[in-house]
């Protein structure tokens, strides 16, 4: 089984035959009707080579020159973009540049790939890791946050590096995969804790790496007992749909129940290739969900976004989040309001079925976790009866039979006092309000205790 990490201008790896490419999907001979921009980059490409995903990976845009005769630089702009690609790299597939308008320097699909000086402009709210992955880390490369799952980032390498990506902090070390031990470190990370039910198994995208490997890693969570469900972080359907193989699938089919997240942000995204590459997932009974990102100028408009989630339900991807982008250090230019991010939900509601609807979600900085953000439906409430409001702005007046919310709150239970007033918030005197004693600061807690006994190292 190979990996898809083939570096442009490096010698063949073994068992890799770049120049015998593999013959291309059926029903794409023939087929090879690409920008003017894909002529000019790589002359002379045929379809059996552009299909294959080797050759793909082999010839991804990645160096200065590449990006000097795609934006046309001058000597003095060049020395700046190398200090951005120095700082901030970048990857495209020759797929995913053949999907963008080169004309158009608003494009959407270009937005997401091309880097953009702006990424080192000053940043307002800017980390590296604000959602504080590294401090919930129970082993390197594993993040224990909610009570019954984790996250494994198995690998540092994408075949396309998305400039809003979360992990932007990962970059610097190189396209690297963990090794087998630092997989098994995290394997027996999950054994010894019995209340894990789910291992989300993302990156860089795990979908890059020598199939061999991660089928053993594969292999290996779900072989204990209490792991349910594996799930597999990607965004390979998008940005390289050939390289969603027959043999990929299959060794993935051989470790259901696994369930696959990829990222769509744009219509445009989801072209035939990208429909032909989730159909095969989907074929071997893996269900694909899809994790936008709420993007400036991309796909921050009720339009878009519906556009976007119809054409994800007509090839069976179901939208699952519509994320609002994280304050990562190089991202603040692709960040909106939190009221835009409503305001496509509320545009959505009632006017397209929920099952093409995304969640809103924060995932809040300091690990607090995914908070889901709606439009307000509920308007007022009695002892007896709510005051609702529907998509069309008609107010409806409800019984309601229970004991209500309000009643619940009113009665307390005497805590509110021992944490402080949101008022400390306000004033900046703090960043949030922690429960005492949860299971992920315990964690936290004890993990320092350790690392100061120097039983970590």
């Amino acid at each position: 089984m190979e990996s898809l990490t083939v570096p442009r201008d490096q010698e063949e790896p073994p068992g890799i035959t770049l120049d015998k490419p593999q013959a291309a999907a059926p029903g794409k001979e023939g087929l090879f009707e690409k920008e003017d921009i894909v002529r000019k980059l790589w002359p002379g490409v045929a379809p059996p080579e552009w299909n294959d995903w080797r050759w793909q990976m082999a010839n991804r845009l990645r160096t200065l020159e590449d990006l000097s005769q795609i934006l046309d630089l001058r000597p003095y702009q060049k020395a700046r973009y190398k200090r951005l690609i120095d700082t901030f790299r970048y990857s495209i597939t020759p797929y995913y540049a053949s999907l963008i308008n080169w004309a158009d320097p608003e494009d959407p699909v270009r937005k997401q790939c091309v880097p953009d000086m702006r990424e080192l402009e000053f940043q307002m709210v800017g980390d590296n890791d604000p959602l504080e992955e590294e401090e919930d880390m129970q082993a390197p490369g594993l993040v224990h946050r909610y009570p019954d799952r984790v996250l494994a980032i198995a690998t540092n390498t994408c075949s396309m590096y998305c400039r809003h990506c979360t992990r932007k902090r990962i970059w610097r070390e190189g396209e690297s995969v963990r090794s087998k031990k630092e997989l098994a470190g995290m394997v027996e990370y999950v054994k010894a804790t019995t209340e894990v039910r789910e291992v989300i198994v993302s990156g860089g995208d795990p979908l890059t790496m020598n199939l061999e490997l991660l089928d053993w890693f594969l292999g290996e969570l779900k072989r204990i007992s209490h792991v349910e469900v594996l799930r597999v972080g990607t965004r390979l359907p998008v940005v390289l749909p050939m390289g969603v193989t027959d043999e990929m699938v299959s060794m993935l089919r051989s470790h259901r129940p696994l369930w696959l997240n990829t990222q769509f942000n744009h219509p445009a995204e989801v072209t035939p290739e990208a429909e032909e590459a989730c159909d095969r997932i989907l074929s071997a009974g893996i269900p694909v969900s899809n994790q936008s990102v709420l993007l400036r100028g991309i796909n921050d408009s009720p339009d878009v976004m519906k556009d976007l989630c119809h054409a994800l339900q007509r090839i069976m991807v179901r939208p699952y989040y519509l994320y609002q982008c994280d304050p990562v250090r190089g991202v603040e230019h692709f960040r909106t309001s939190l009221w835009k991010g409503i305001e496509i939900i509320e545009m959505m509601r009632g006017y397209t079925g929920g099952l093409a609807i995304p969640n809103f979600v924060v995932d809040a900085p300091g690990g607090g976790g995914k908070i889901p953000l709606q439009p307000f439906y509920l308007l007022s409430v009695t002892d007896k009866d709510v005051l609702l409001r529907n998509y069309e702005g008609m107010i409806i007046k409800y019984f309601n039979p229970e004991e209500s919310h309000y009643e619940k709150a009113k009665k307390g239970n005497g805590n509110g006092r021992k944490y402080g007033g949101t008022a400390q918030l306000l004033k900046g005197q703090r960043k949030a309000l922690v429960p005492e004693e949860t299971q992920r600061y315990k964690r936290r807690k004890q993990k320092n205790m350790l690392f100061k006994l120097g039983d970590i190292k």
